[in-house]
């Protein structure tokens, strides 16, 4: 979370880059390269925006009443059995509240994005990316594609505020 975009994408880089540690490996055994790719954009997005669905996960696991996983111990529950029907459950909201932090961390993810997956117009040119090249070009459509993004941040602030009314 404290790590600078552009340092996790040039990171990814030198680790997973075409000579990078494990990189070169991979692309030796297969041809498959991830930097400047979509699966480029997918990994250097869910590598910023996970430590949000880590931390807010971990905390409901640590406030978890460990009672009722005890319970169905008891009863003959398995870990498995214990884990899906019993902590599962319990941590839901937190595991959402994780998942949308997650998202919209990535949605507006820039640093990373450039570093590890490039810029490519219709290849691997996230939204904060096509603002950031269309402020250059056509300040309208930077305008434009900036409205979008706060429109769906908007729309996910809306769904969301039964959650936080609720919890006050």
């Amino acid at each position: 979370m404290v790590l600078p975009p552009v340092v996790a994408g040039a990171a990814l880089l030198f680790a997973f880059g075409r000579r990078g540690t494990f990189g070169e490996p991979i692309y030796d055994a297969t041809e498959f390269v991830l930097p400047f790719s979509i699966w480029g954009v997918i990994i250097a997005n869910t590598f910023v925006a996970m430590p949000f669905l880590i931390v807010t996960v971990e905390g409901a696991f640590h406030s978890l009443d460990e009672r009722y996983e005890e319970a169905a111990a008891t009863f003959g529950a398995t870990p498995l059995q214990v884990f899906r029907r019993v902590a599962l459950p319990m941590i839901g909201p937190s595991l959402g509240a994780g998942v949308v932090l997650a998202w919209a961390r990535a949605l507006g993810e820039f640093g990373a994005t450039v570093t590890f997956a490039g810029n490519l117009a219709g290849r691997t040119q996230t939204l904060p990316l096509a603002v950031f090249v269309e402020l250059e070009r056509d300040r309208d459509s930077a305008v434009a594609i900036s409205l979008v993004l706060v429109a769906v941040s908007l729309l996910v602030l809306v769904a969301l505020r039964d959650r936080w009314w609720q919890q006050r």
